[in-house]
């Protein structure tokens, strides 16, 4: 996992309008999320209207949130970026919704699965990567983002994050062939 305290990797992806996105563009925000997703996961599926929520409930209180697609859309078409455009209609999305067709990012983020989140405070430094809520596929537990949202409301309040940090989990990024991450 990538350590606390960690900047924020730096990247410049397409938005599902080609229109390239950067961190700097969030610069005044009080926290940037930076999410791991994809279109076909079970996991995200599962959770989509929840983040799309969280997406609006942070939005007045200077929270920026950008999901990044790193699959390979070629082998599975889902994830293409025209599918993706489709899927910030279906789900609602307010934020971008990021292309990452080199793999670059997901690898500066050390990110392994979608969803797999991080929250970046103020300086842009790592001070929560985990999951979203204890939510799952068929575990009968309501979606929530409990976990993500009491990290985003203690970086608002000035307070450090909890120190027990749940891995995400879900599917697997689904890395090129040839270029899986030795981080595994």
């Amino acid at each position: 996992m990538l350590p606390l305290g960690t900047p924020a990797p730096d990247f410049q992806l397409p938005d599902t309008d080609g229109k390239i996105i950067s961190p700097a563009r969030f610069q005044d925000k009080a926290a940037l999320v930076v999410i791991f997703l994809c279109n076909h996961c079970p996991y995200v599926i599962h959770l989509r209207a929840g983040l799309a929520q969280l997406a609006r409930d942070y939005a007045a209180k200077n929270v920026a949130l950008v999901g990044i697609n790193a699959n390979d859309a070629k082998n599975y078409p889902a994830d293409s970026p025209a599918r993706m455009k489709d899927e910030v209609k279906t789900a609602g999305y307010i934020f971008p919704y990021l292309f990452d067709e080199t793999q670059a990012v997901a690898k500066a983020y050390r990110a392994a699965c979608t969803p797999d989140i991080f929250l970046f405070g103020r300086g842009r430094r790592l001070v929560y990567r985990g999951q979203f809520d204890a939510s799952r596929p068929g575990n009968g537990i309501p979606v929530t983002g409990g976990d993500l949202r009491a990290a985003l409301d203690a970086v608002l309040a000035g307070n450090p994050t909890s120190e027990l940090q749940v891995p995400s989990m879900g599917c697997n990024i689904k890395w090129k062939a040839g270029n899986a991450p030795d981080y595994f």
